[in-house]
């Protein structure tokens, strides 16, 4: 098998052939060899592999090449979409094999004919534009072969209109349904099945792997690899879907439900209202938690820093009684229609992730050898409080124990990342996902850093503490943009940053000392403001989180990168402080074991958005002294690709001169 790699990854091999813009990359090569020997022993490899090594083609082909049955799980669902409709096709060409692959989704990501055929009957829409948008639902699911929201272009994916007319765990009639042969969730899973390549991300693996924590086995097939693209991603996401939420929205949805569901279809059985009534009451009660919590600093807050525990521990008390009651009461009708019997999962849904949230030590069994400490068996639960609504979150404080439990004896993982190390060390994203026993290697990029990117650290910036430092950053940053011939990117740790950053560049804009296009996070989509962005050539664009990754720009339309600040997590993350405050407790120094090398991934990240490309140039500014200032600054610095670096301005205008960045 090594000598096939060796062919296919060759100068004259099948990849060169059939791509006129291939270039043979050793480590790309080697990339592959490992994954091969990881899928020959069953094992787990962690990969980190540079911008440009080619890594989706370097899983891919032994993954084609072995039979192995394979499951791929990407960071994000464009991705996901490029893998299926564009990286596999050609892959298959290039080498000839007849791989069958299957591309699978969340449930709310494929029209539901029930709850459509219901939204149709009840005409209970917001706008006229609701209205618009549900006949061209109606249309699509006519003729689409998927029912994947994603190829209805004219209706955008986070449009409020599909959640009425997309299944829940909680409210899918599954077998009962009316229109169950029609299901597109279920013949997308059956088409998984069959398939040798099954693409889905990483929050429907981990959806799986909470259904099997709970006996459900039949969302994800069986395989013998496993691959996590964007793997980085990972501990994040797990955190997220291995724990649970409640909000009074969704109580209050269900009381709707009932009232609609009970008078319509179950009249005989008595009196629905009185048991809406309460509901909707025990609601308001939970709901008026919130008031207190708003006058704390920041929305978030952990159970123990809740003013009068005591009052809300009594609230949910309440509001399991009533729900137990109802369930009880929509059992005895819930199968003479699906409407009733929706009203009845969503009830013992939200009665069991209620229940769940008042018990901070429940974390089920643990694997083989696996330590039964505080922190793999302890949740954090924290509130979430809005102008009108109140939500109770619970995640676990590890989730190394859950995800070990989801291996099966005989199958291979791989792990594969740009940025999975800190300066070469895995030992934090092993810890969090309980993958110590991993072989881990990291592959450098191929691009020539030294030549074509620098690093910036300005030394007139005041810290970022600092009242003036924002404004004193846009000033600098409007240096940069002066002298470039391209377009400017700024990444930004927080929302109101992007505000500020924004109005100070407009406001140059408008006074006429800036002649560019400035775009800012909120003014449109996320995929419409990167288009313009492309488009520009020499456009601004300012963004916060969601702008740090999965952003491809090659060419000059992106040649000035800015991160303002060093990314550490936000002290108010309820599930850091958690983390912290047990790492504290045994001993150790959570800022070195949590907050740096997550800050160090994360800039790693961002820092990946400028170089693309062989040809790309660049400059990246970082606005934080404190990258070059403090002593855990250079484990920071030494993390990210071989830049020039440089701390003076005339050094920066001068390289972007001599690279025509």
């Amino acid at each position: 098998m090594v000598d096939e790699m060796e062919e296919v990854f060759s100068r004259e091999g099948p990849l060169a052939q059939e791509n006129s813009d291939y270039r043979y990359r050793p480590a790309q090569q080697q990339l592959a060899q490992a994954i091969q020997g990881a899928i020959d022993a069953y094992g787990t490899l962690v990969a980190e592999a540079g911008t440009g090594t080619g890594k989706t083609w370097a899983y891919l082909v032994p993954a084609f090449l072995s039979g192995a049955k394979v499951l791929v799980s990407t960071g994000t669902r464009p991705l996901q979409d490029q893998l299926f409709h564009r990286d596999i096709p050609r892959l298959r060409k290039a080498l000839q094999v007849s791989v069958s692959a299957a591309l699978l989704k969340g449930r709310s990501n494929y029209v539901c004919h029930y709850h459509l055929d219901k939204t149709l009957r009840q005409g209970l829409l917001a706008s006229h534009e609701q209205v618009q948008q549900l006949r061209e639902i109606e249309a699509f699911a006519q003729h689409s072969q998927s029912g994947d929201k994603s190829e209805l272009a004219s209706v955008a994916e986070d449009a409020p209109i599909w959640s009425q007319v997309t299944s829940t765990r909680e409210n899918c009639l599954g077998q009962d349904c009316p229109f169950v042969r029609e299901c597109f969730v279920l013949n997308a899973r059956r088409r998984a099945q069959e398939a040798d390549v099954v693409v889905i991300n990483h929050a429907l693996y981990m959806a799986d792997l909470n259904l099997r924590e709970e006996g459900i086995t039949d969302l994800l097939p069986e395989v013998d690899l496993v691959v996590f693209d964007e793997a980085h991603q990972l501990p994040e996401v797990a955190t997220r879907f291995l724990g649970s939420s409640v909000s009074s929205y969704q109580l209050l949805d269900l009381a709707l439900m009932v009232e609609q569901a009970g008078k319509t279809h179950a009249q005989a059985a008595g009196d629905w209202t009185p048991s809406v009534r309460a509901l909707q009451e025990a609601t308001r009660e939970l709901r008026q938690v919130s008031q207190a919590v708003q006058t704390l600093p920041g929305r978030r807050v952990v159970f123990e820093d809740i003013p009068d525990a005591q009052t809300l521990d009594a609230c949910i008390e309440r509001l399991l009684v009533l729900l137990y009651e109802l369930i009880e009461a929509l059992g005895d009708v819930q199968e003479s229609h699906p409407d009733l019997h929706a009203a009845f999962l969503t009830a013992q849904g939200l009665h069991q992730r209620l229940f769940m949230w008042t018990q901070p030590d429940r974390q089920g069994e643990f694997s083989p050898g696996m330590e039964d400490t505080p922190e793999n068996r302890a949740a954090v639960r924290w509130l979430e409080a809005t102008q009108h609504h109140i939500r109770l979150h619970r995640a676990p404080l590890s989730v190394a124990p859950q995800f070990q439990r989801a291996r099966p004896e005989h199958q291979a993982w791989v792990f594969v990342s740009a940025t999975l190390s800190v300066n070469g060390d895995f030992s934090h994203f092993q810890h969090q996902l309980g993958l110590e026993a991993a072989h881990c290697e990291v592959w450098e990029s191929s691009f020539d850093y030294q030549q074509h990117a620098l690093l910036y650290v300005p030394q007139n910036l005041p810290l970022p503490s600092h009242p003036n430092f924002t404004a004193a950053l846009g000033e600098e940053v409007f240096t940069l943009i002066e002298a470039s011939n391209g377009g400017t990117m700024v990444l930004c740790t927080s929302l109101r940053a992007v505000a500020q950053l924004g109005e100070q560049l407009r406001d140059a804009v408008k006074q006429g000392y800036l002649e560019r296009s400035v775009l800012v996070q909120g003014d449109a989509a996320r995929g419409r403001l990167l288009e313009q962005f492309r488009e520009a050539g020499n456009a601004v664009l300012i963004g916060s989180a969601s702008f740090w990754e999965g952003i491809d720009i090659p060419g000059r339309a992106l040649s000035v990168l800015v991160i303002d600040k060093l990314p550490f997590a936000p002290p108010d993350d309820p599930v850091l402080q958690a983390r912290i405050k047990a790492c504290r407790a045994a001993g150790g120094n959570p800022f070195m074991e949590f907050q740096l090398p997550q800050a160090a991934i994360a800039l790693k990240q961002g820092a990946g958005r400028l170089i693309r490309s062989e040809e790309d140039t660049g400059v990246l500014m970082v606005g934080d002294r404190r990258l070059v200032e403090k002593p855990y600054g250079r484990l920071l610095w030494r993390g990210l690709p071989p830049f020039q670096r440089s701390r003076e301005a005339s050094t920066v205008l001068a390289f972007m001169q001599a690279r025509k960045c």
